[in-house]
């Protein structure tokens, strides 16, 4: 096979259960560490032309990652595109199985099966916990409706306020966040790149817990460390 991806997440997936099998993937593919393979743009951005010229057998693509008209490119040309949808922690489970037969896996790795048995019992924190959750700054924006890192934090005991808006990541001021006295806010480091000193300060008087975007966003070999990662982050922040 020859495997072009375009989603970070599904890189790492691949890289780590059919080596040799990735000929491309984007400039924001960061894992594995040392991934030799071409680089074809980012995923919202993605030089289609340089994808067709690697003569892919399968391009890895997600329905929120990636847009339908670079999609829809690479269709025209011939190939053959594998779109995923993840917007729950079973969800994305089953669709990396799915991406992983296609792209010639003789079997289910083990890590995959680890991710499973971690998320079939997640830590169960003593209270559940109301939260906001930024992605982004300038503008504001935050989790919104059927999101996989929604249901991955719902799992680990935190609700997050806008998970009934009709958007999916919808925009709000600041203001309206601090308003709304969450007792939690949750700040990834991505898409935005949240730090001790630059998002807390937004919300002063609230607890804040600064936690890995890549445990929180993506679903690949990250997800069998996840409720450890982020359960120890969120405890934290009750501190």
């Amino acid at each position: 096979m020859r495997v072009v991806s375009l989603v970070p997440s599904l890189t790492e997936a691949v890289a780590a259960t059919v080596p040799g099998a990735l000929t491309g993937a984007t400039d924001w593919c960061t894992h594995p560490a040392g991934l030799d393979v071409a680089r074809i743009g980012g995923t919202k951005n993605p030089k289609t032309d340089r994808i067709i010229a690697l003569r892919p057998d399968l391009v890895l693509a997600n329905e929120e990652e990636n847009r339908a008209p670079d999609l829809d490119a690479l269709r025209a040309a011939g190939v053959e595109v594998l779109v995923t949808e993840v917007r729950t922690v079973p969800q994305g489970l089953a669709e990396l199985a799915r991406v992983l037969t296609a792209c010639g896996a003789r079997s289910r790795p083990r890590w995959l099966d680890a991710a499973e048995e971690a998320w079939a019992a997640p830590p169960r924190p003593e209270a559940r916990r109301t939260a906001v959750v930024p992605i982004w700054r300038r503008p504001w924006m935050v989790l919104g409706r059927d999101t996989f890192a929604g249901d991955l934090l719902a799992r680990l005991g935190v609700d997050h306020l806008y998970a009934g808006h009709a958007e999916r990541y919808p925009k709000v001021p600041v203001e309206e966040l601090r308003a709304a006295e969450p007792g939690l806010v949750v700040l990834p480091d991505e898409p935005y790149r949240f730090t001790a000193d630059d998002g807390p300060e937004a919300f002063p008087g609230l607890p804040c817990a600064l936690v890995d975007g890549r445990s929180l966003t993506w679903y690949g070999p990250s997800l069998a460390d996840a409720p450890r990662v982020l359960g120890r982050a969120l405890a934290a922040a009750r501190r």
